[in-house]
């Protein structure tokens, strides 16, 4: 199937937002590049951040219980801080609207259990950050893996190191609080693209450290104040996946400077240099026995652009579609499922069996073109061509 003209309607989907911290300002600015998403409000207990973003990005302001109660709004982006993510997102559900979490899905999988199964019972969805598995780069990726590029995947590393968010972030004590952590942090980017790849986890192993009891912030505007640290900064350990390949992995706030690749796929006849899952872009290379590093082209997705929000519009076109939504709460559950174990595993000294077994996301269509009028004919249907 071709696409024969310009996409003159597009039956729009009405989406409100709870929690306009950072992240709002992405995916706002995201929402903007997919007309599927008719951005019905923003709402945050803080009422002046909620106005400011309005503002800023041209969007209404609401109150978070008339966001709640606005019949034209179906799906809720809940991007308020991981402690409140579920119970936000129970409110949400009881409201009648499909939510779409900021990860992680939950700070446990009790938590993120009820919500799941609030959900089923309502018949409603839930979605889940991250969305950069559906970047370019990373469907690039998996379009060589299923190929047989690497042949069958046997090994490989996962590394997020650095010294610490305090350096940048505002307001960073919820890093370093229950719910917090590299792990719970990072570790959906770096999971998720995994499981994108090469499919669900079996078991982990892991060890974890808490480096200091207590960290020095060096952002504006709180420099100089302390704050507590009640989670482990260092995490790192084995993921036994169901194919059989055993992944190296570590994620930490305790690394002053590195040289690990973000992600390193080895299979039976190559291996795979995987750009950065916490971008949409980024270079790929490939590498056979005997021969250099090659440079992968960027043909499958959506290569470069502000894609923030891809994962909200796919579930936006999933509901037209009546199809499944690729950055689902199954997915998320079971990146949680795993990230949970790596503290388990240090705790008990043992193996930890994985009991979720979401099924690989289906890859986005190849894309030639992407632009406001075809993106939204082309995430739909081109999948079908």
């Amino acid at each position: 199937m071709e696409y024969s003209g310009k996409v003159d309607k597009v039956d729009k989907v009405g989406i409100g937002i709870i929690g306009c911290g950072n992240i709002s300002a992405a995916y706002l600015q995201g929402a903007a590049n997919f007309p599927v998403l008719d951005i019905r409000g923003v709402a945050d207990l803080h009422a002046p951040a909620a106005q400011g973003r309005a503002t800023e990005f041209g969007v209404p302001y609401q109150t978070v219980e008339a966001l709640l109660a606005d019949p034209s709004i179906e799906i809720i982006v809940n991007l308020t801080i991981p402690a409140v993510h579920v119970e936000v997102g129970l409110q949400v559900l009881h409201a009648g609207k499909h939510v779409y979490s900021e990860k992680p899905l939950g700070t446990t999988t009790a938590q993120a259990r009820s919500l799941l199964e609030a959900a089923d019972v309502r018949g409603l969805r839930v979605g889940c950050a991250p969305d950069t598995f559906l970047g370019g780069a990373q469907q690039t990726c998996r379009k060589l893996v299923d190929a047989g590029a690497i042949g069958q995947p046997v090994a490989g590393t996962a590394f997020f190191l650095c010294p610490g968010h305090e350096r940048w972030h505002p307001n960073p004590a919820f890093y370093y609080a229950q719910g917090g952590g590299p792990m719970l942090d990072m570790g959906p980017y770096y999971i998720t693209a995994l499981v994108n790849l090469i499919g669900p986890v079996a078991r982990v192993s892991g060890s974890t450290l808490r480096a200091r009891s207590q960290r020095r912030i060096t952002s504006e505007p709180l420099n100089g104040s302390m704050i507590d640290v009640e989670v482990a900064t260092h995490v790192a350990g084995t993921l036994e996946f169901v194919s059989g390949a055993v992944i190296s992995i570590a994620t930490s706030f305790d690394v002053p400077k590195h040289r690990h690749s973000p992600i390193e796929l080895y299979g039976t006849e190559a291996s795979l240099l995987v750009p950065d899952p916490n971008h949409f872009g980024g270079q790929i290379e490939l590498a056979r026995p005997g021969e250099d590093w090659q440079a992968q082209p960027t043909e499958h997705g959506w290569a470069d652009g502000i894609l923030r929000s891809i994962g909200v519009a796919d579930m936006a076109h999933a509901l037209r579609a009546h199809r499944p939504h690729r950055a689902s709460g199954a997915l998320a559950f079971h990146v949680l499922e795993v990230m949970e174990a790596f503290q388990l595993s240090s705790d008990t000294g043992r193996h930890v069996p994985i009991a979720s077994r979401p099924e690989r996301p289906a890859m986005l269509p190849t894309l030639q073109t992407v632009n406001k009028a075809t993106s939204a004919w082309r995430f739909e249907h081109a999948e079908h061509a």
